[in-house]
C-alpha cells in the first residue's frame, strides 16, 4: 500500500528496523514503498538529529537532576486508598487500599521464572540499556507527534519504577521527559538486580495486592518462590492492567491469552526451551477464591475501578481518590437478593446456574444497579465473572430494534404480515417448506404452530418468528445491525455472520448494553451511553472529572412512542401469556421483551417504564443448555419482583400515544389483508404483493413477482388460505394457533 510520507505503518516499521539493530536492511526500495516522497538518508538523518538532540539534552539533564534514595522505594507504604460511593455520595460502596498488603522480599527469594516472564514481556533488553531504549524514544516521538497524542508505551523497567514511585501518571512531555532523565540517573547509582528487585516488589497485580510475594500467596497460595512457570507466566500478564487481566473478572480470555503471549516471549529469547514451551501453553491452573472484603456492589466496583485504572493508571489507585458513583445501593441490594433468590431456585428447575441483573435511568444512562451474578463470592459458579459485561446471543430480544426500523421506513404499528410456514432460501423450492437442512431455511415458532396473519404489533408482543423474519428481510439486514449499532449494540459483527437469523438473536450483545438501548426506547428515541461515574476529585479535593450525558437521538419520538405501544401491549401478548403474566403490572406502563436463544442457552428479559429500564439474564456461564423453556417461565419471575420494587421506588410516568394509523396508507398497513388482487379476487396475498418494501406508503410494485422471496411467501400464504378458508371469512379474523404438522393440498402459483 503506497501513501504519503507520514505513513505511520512504514514509520513504525523503519523504527522496528533500527531497535532491532537491522536498519542496514531497510533497503532504499523498501523505504520508497512507504514513501513517494523522501529518501531514506533524509528520514535516517533526520531521525538521528532528533536522537542526537534529544541524547544531549537528556545527558545534560542528567548531570543537575537528583535521585532519591532508593530505600524509599521498597520502604514506601499506600497510605491514601481510593473511596467509592454511591450516588449520594454517603454510602461507602469500597475503600480500595484501605487493607493493602505487601511482602518485601529479595530478588533471591523470587522464581526465576518469575524474573523471566517478567523481563520478557515488559522489557526483554532489561540488563543491556542503560534505563532507557533511545530507538523506543524516537519511535515513540514520531508516532505521537504524528499521531496528535502523547501516548505511546514501550518504557523500560527502570522506567517503570520512576513513573510508579516519583512521578505522576498526568500525560505531558515534562513528565516524560522527567521519567528519562530520572532512569538515566537511576541506572548510574544503583545495580540492575536492584531495580528489579524494586520493581517486584512494588507493582500492583489487582486489588489491594502490591508486589509479587502478596500477589503469589494470595492467587496460588504460595510464595514467590515456588511459582511454576505457568503461574509465573500469568502474573506477568497481570502487570499491564491488573484490574483488566483480573482471574476473577470479565477478561479471563484476554488474560489467558496474554499469558500464552508471555509463554512465546520467553520462548524467543530462550528462557524456555521448545519442551517447556510445548507442555506450558496447555497447562491449566487454579487460582485460590478470591477473599472476601467489605464491599457493597462488588460486580460494580470492579467495573468502575477497571475505568479509572484505564483512564488514569493503577498509580491513581493509590492516590486517594474520591468516586461518585451512579449506583444506587438500596436497589443494588434488592436486586442482589433477588437474583441470588431466583437463581439459586433456577439450578433446580432449569438448571440454570447464574443470573445477572442491570437497572438504568433512560435519561442520562447513569447505571442505579449492576449485578454481575448471583454471588459474587460463589465458587462454584465462578461468582466474580460479570454477566452483565458478557457477550451472549440475546435471542428474540432483537426482534424491538428490527420492528422500529420497520415504522422507521412507513410501516404501521397495524401492518399484516402472514406466520405460515415459508422457505426462505431461494436455493430451495418454495415448497420446501418443511426442509430445514442447508442451503435451505424453513425456520419454525418456538410452538411449533403457525398463526396465519398477524399483525407487527401481535407478532412482536407473542414473539412469533416468521413475522419477524419477514420484516427483516423487508428493511434489510445491513440496515438492521446499522441501526442497532447506533442503540450502543456494538458488539455485532459483519451482516454476512448472520442472514436473516439477526432477529432472531444470531449476534452477541452484552447485558448491560442491551439494557440502555431498550433505555432508548423508553427516551423519546434518544439514546444515553451507560455510564457509573457522576464525579471523580483527587485527594486535594480537585475535580478530575464529572458527569455528562454522551446523548444521540437514534429514533424519532413518534417512532419510539409506537415501540413503546407494541412492547406494553399486554392484551396483544394474548394468548401466549395471560393478562396476570409476570410481564404486566396493572396501573403501570410497561414495555417488556422476553427473548431465549437455541437449545435454551441464554434467557432474557429486559423492559422499562419512562423513568427507569431493567434487563435480566439468565444462563450458565460456560453457555450450556438449560432444560429447554423459554424467557417467560425462567427469567420472568425475576425480573417482575425486581421492576415491581422499582415501581415503587420511582416516580409514576406513562408512555406518550402512538402515531395514528393514517387511512390514506395501502390496507395492509391499516390491518386489512381482505382486499380485491388485481384480478379482482379477495384473495389473501403477502406485503411484497401489496407494497414496494423500500417505500411501503407509495404505490405497489409493477411487477411483484420481480422480488426474489415473492415466490416463498405466496406460497405459504396459499397453503394456509387452502387449508383454512374459514379463518379468511371470519370478522374479525382468527388469529389461532394453526399446526401445519399434516400434509396439505396447496394450488399451484
Amino acid at each position: 500500500m503506497r501513501d504519503k510520507p507520514s505513513d505511520l505503518r512504514a514509520c513504525r516499521a523503519f523504527l522496528h528496523s533500527l531497535e532491532s539493530g537491522n536498519a542496514i536492511m531497510c533497503t532504499m526500495s523498501s523505504w520508497q514503498r512507504a514513501s513517494r516522497r523522501h529518501t531514506l538518508l533524509a528520514i535516517v538523518l533526520t531521525l538521528f538529529g532528533i536522537g542526537f538532540l534529544i541524547g544531549g539534552g537528556i545527558l545534560l539533564a542528567v548531570a543537575i537532576t537528583p535521585v532519591p534514595d532508593i530505600s524509599s522505594f521498597s520502604s514506601r507504604q499506600i497510605d491514601q486508598s481510593t473511596k467509592i460511593y454511591d450516588r449520594t455520595g454517603q454510602v461507602l460502596l469500597y475503600d480500595y487500599n484501605r487493607d493493602a498488603k505487601r511482602d518485601i522480599v529479595p530478588l533471591t527469594a523470587i522464581s526465576p521464572h518469575t524474573i523471566n516472564a517478567t523481563i520478557a514481556i515488559e522489557d526483554s533488553n532489561f540488563y543491556a540499556h542503560g534505563g532507557i531504549r533511545i530507538t523506543s524514544i524516537l519511535r515513540a516521538i514520531l508516532v505521537d507527534v504524528l499521531g496528535g497524542t502523547l501516548s505511546q508505551g514501550g518504557s523500560t523497567i527502570t522506567q517503570q519504577v520512576v513513573k510508579n514511585e516519583l512521578l505522576t501518571h498526568q500525560k505531558s512531555v515534562i513528565r516524560k521527559i522527567n521519567e528519562w532523565m530520572l532512569a538515566i540517573k537511576m541506572e548510574q547509582v544503583y545495580s540492575k538486580d536492584q531495580i528489579l528487585e524494586t520493581y517486584l516488589n512494588s507493582i500492583p497485580y489487582g486489588g489491594t495486592l502490591y508486589g509479587i510475594e502478596a500477589a503469589s500467596e494470595a492467587y496460588f497460595g504460595k510464595p514467590a518462590k515456588d511459582l511454576s512457570l505457568v503461574q509465573a507466566a500469568y502474573l506477568a500478564a497481570m502487570i499491564q492492567a491488573p484490574s483488566y487481566y483480573s482471574p476473577y473478572g470479565t477478561h479471563q480470555a484476554e488474560l489467558a491469552a496474554r499469558k500464552d503471549l508471555v509463554l512465546e516471549r520467553m520462548h524467543t529469547l530462550g528462557f524456555i526451551d521448545d519442551a517447556a514451551y510445548a507442555s506450558a501453553l496447555p497447562e491449566e491452573i487454579s487460582f485460590a477464591p478470591a477473599a472476601r472484603n467489605s464491599i457493597i456492589a462488588p460486580h460494580f466496583v470492579f467495573y468502575i475501578l477497571n475505568q479509572l485504572e484505564e483512564k488514569y493508571g493503577s498509580k491513581a489507585l493509590m492516590s486517594g481518590l474520591k468516586v461518585i458513583t451512579t449506583l444506587d445501593s438500596e436497589l443494588e441490594i434488592k436486586a442482589e437478593s433477588i437474583v441470588n433468590q431466583y437463581a439459586l431456585e433456577n439450578v433446580k428447575k432449569f438448571k440454570a446456574t447464574n443470573a445477572s441483573l442491570v437497572a438504568l435511568d433512560p435519561q442520562s444512562g447513569q447505571i442505579l444497579a449492576m449485578v454481575g451474578s448471583r454471588n459474587f463470592f460463589d465458587k462454584e459458579i465462578d461468582g466474580q465473572y460479570n454477566a452483565t459485561l458478557a457477550s451472549r446471543q440475546p435471542g428474540s430480544a432483537m426482534k424491538p430494534f428490527i420492528y422500529a426500523l420497520a415504522l422507521l421506513r412507513g410501516y404501521t404499528r397495524d401492518t399484516v404480515v402472514f406466520d405460515t410456514p415459508t422457505q426462505f432460501s431461494t436455493a430451495c423450492q418454495p415448497s420446501d417448506v418443511t426442509n430445514n437442512t442447508p442451503p435451505c431455511y424453513a425456520p419454525e415458532n418456538y410452538d411449533g404452530n403457525f398463526r396465519g396473519p398477524m399483525t407487527f404489533e401481535t407478532a412482536l408482543a407473542q414473539s412469533i418468528n416468521i413475522p419477524a423474519l419477514k420484516t427483516l428481510y423487508l428493511v434489510g439486514i445491513q440496515n438492521a445491525i446499522t441501526l442497532a449499532k447506533s442503540f450502543g449494540l456494538t458488539t455485532l459483527g459483519d451482516p454476512n455472520q448472520y442472514g436473516l437469523t439477526l432477529v432472531l438473536g444470531g449476534g452477541e450483545v452484552r447485558l448491560l448494553d442491551l439494557t440502555g438501548a431498550y433505555a432508548a426506547f423508553a427516551n423519546d428515541g434518544t439514546k444515553n451511553t451507560p455510564t457509573g461515574i457522576l464525579e471523580v476529585s483527587d485527594a486535594m479535593g480537585s475535580v478530575l472529572e464529572s458527569f455528562s450525558p454522551q446523548s444521540s437521538a437514534v429514533l424519532p419520538p413518534n417512532i419510539a412512542h409506537d415501540v413503546s405501544a407494541m412492547l406494553s401491549d399486554a392484551p396483544a401478548r394474548l394468548p401466549e401469556y395471560p393478562l396476570n403474566s409476570p410481564l404486566s403490572f396493572s396501573g403501570y406502563d410497561v414495555a417488556v421483551k422476553t427473548g431465549t436463544t437455541n437449545d435454551t442457552r441464554d434467557a432474557w428479559v429486559i423492559g422499562y417504564t419512562p423513568s427507569l429500564a431493567l434487563g435480566v439474564w439468565v444462563g450458565n456461564n460456560d453457555n450450556s443448555a438449560m432444560v429447554k423453556s423459554v424467557a417467560g417461565f425462567i427469567a420472568a419471575p425475576m425480573w417482575h419482583e425486581a421492576m415491581a420494587y422499582a415501581l415503587s421506588k420511582y416516580p409514576k410516568a406513562y408512555f406518550s400515544e402512538p402515531s395514528a394509523i393514517s387511512s390514506s396508507v395501502p390496507p395492509m398497513l391499516q390491518g386489512n389483508w381482505r382486499v380485491p388482487d388485481q384480478n379482482g379476487a379477495i384473495t389473501p396475498h403477502s406485503l411484497l404483493y401489496w407494497t414496494d418494501k423500500n417505500s411501503p406508503q407509495g404505490p405497489p410494485p409493477s411487477n411483484p413477482a420481480s422480488d426474489p422471496q415473492f415466490a416463498y411467501w405466496e406460497y405459504g400464504i396459499a397453503a394456509w388460505y387452502a387449508s383454512h378458508p374459514e379463518l379468511f371469512f371470519s370478522n374479525p379474523p382468527i388469529f389461532a394457533p394453526i399446526s401445519f404438522t399434516q400434509s396439505i393440498a396447496v394450488p399451484s402459483l
